[in-house]
């Protein structure tokens, strides 16, 4: 009889040649993987770069000269409406030509020479309203400073990303998000694979325990998730040059971490599952929110109360958060590790769940 070690290498064996079986799959592995971080690398981004806006001016003063030389000579704005009056300024937005709208008062000139606020009005179209609020803050610096009374703007520095670049601030996110999206599905189909195929029933009778044949199921998502997110830090490291201001050993821990507690999600989901549909279908009903949650995308901070509660269950919240601050602030052992507590917390509930499911379900 063969050792437990030759049998679970022999398991292993079986798992990675089904996984990896042809060449598409092989393909299907590594090709979108590196297409998705050339978009996010260079089509994603938090910055404006680029905003028509329509100015009506009132005050057609000397003040409000220096306020519009100063806007258009600004890097983001670019003056495509100069209007005569307030009637002019819904067609304007509506025609989508001018995404925020400058209207400068009658008072402009009078209100700055006696110290009064001079305030500016802005109209932004709330269709597009992300980008619109970025506009209307840029706009709103500038006049501050072309005013005297916006002397808080005139230096802002940004610690530990200079340039503000998104790149920084994404592709080190990449590294987790793209990997668990990869593991979750590969290990969720694992197991409802097996039942579909006709197989779960002949390795029920093979010499493997409960625990062996759970393990190999586990085992190669996991490998593939390193990998994947192997070739994301090398991209993200060489070909966009985000610095790495920490150690790659603690940037492996953080994904042990987070690998582990993906993948008891994933065998739970995949021990549920009759079918590969049900357990495709489960595996992106936990993947959107796990990403919407995690903030990525949105701050955590700026979510209600009880969503942020419900993040603490969210392995990715804490993998990002952690990553992120290795990469850009060298963050301490000690940190990440009192950083990564939930998402450990998670993988100690979501293996164990998974093994008892696992078992029950046989």
């Amino acid at each position: 009889m063969l050792d437990r070690s030759a049998r679970f290498r022999a398991l292993l064996h079986k798992e990675m040649l089904t996984t990896l079986k042809d060449r598409t799959s092989r393909m299907i592995l590594v090709g979108p993987l590196i297409l998705y971080v050339i978009l996010f690398g260079y089509v994603a981004t938090f910055n404006l770069d680029y905003a028509p806006y329509a100015l009506l001016d009132m005050s057609k003063t000397r003040q409000s000269a220096e306020l519009i030389r100063a806007v258009d000579q600004s890097a983001v704005f670019d003056r495509v409406m100069t209007l005569q009056n307030t009637a002019q300024i819904a067609p304007a937005i509506d025609s989508g030509k001018a995404l925020v709208v400058m209207v400068i008062g009658q008072d402009y000139a009078e209100n700055l020479a006696e110290g009064k606020p001079a305030q500016v009005q802005v109209i932004i179209d709330g269709r597009n309203s992300t980008t619109a609020q970025l506009a209307a803050g840029y706009l709103s610096i500038i006049a501050g400073n072309v005013s005297g009374a916006g002397t808080v703007f005139e230096s802002i520095r940004y610690l530990y990303n200079p340039n503000n670049l998104t790149q920084w601030f994404i592709l080190p996110a990449l590294i987790m998000m793209l990997s668990m999206l990869q593991i979750m599905v590969l290990s969720a189909l694992s197991v409802a694979r097996e039942r579909e195929m006709g197989t779960f029933e002949q390795l029920l009778v093979t010499p493997f325990t409960t625990g062996e044949l759970l393990a190999s199921k586990a085992v190669v998502p996991i490998l593939i998730g390193i990998f994947q997110g192997t070739l994301i830090f090398l991209i993200s490291v060489f070909w966009f040059e985000v610095p790495l201001m920490g150690s790659i050993l603690k940037i492996y821990a953080v994904m042990a971490v987070f690998v582990l507690a993906v993948v008891g999600l994933g065998l739970a989901i995949s021990a549920y599952s009759k079918t590969m549909q049900q357990g495709l279908l489960i595996a992106f009903v936990t993947l959107v929110p796990m990403v919407l949650l995690s903030g990525l995308f949105t701050p955590v901070d700026n979510m209600p109360a009880w969503v942020q509660a419900i993040t603490w269950a969210d392995p990715l919240r804490f993998a990002l958060l952690s990553v992120r601050r290795i990469y850009l602030a060298d963050a301490s052992w000690l940190h990440i590790a009192q950083t990564m507590i939930p998402t450990a917390a998670v993988a100690a509930v979501t293996l164990p769940f998974a093994y008892h499911y696992f078992k029950k379900r046989l």
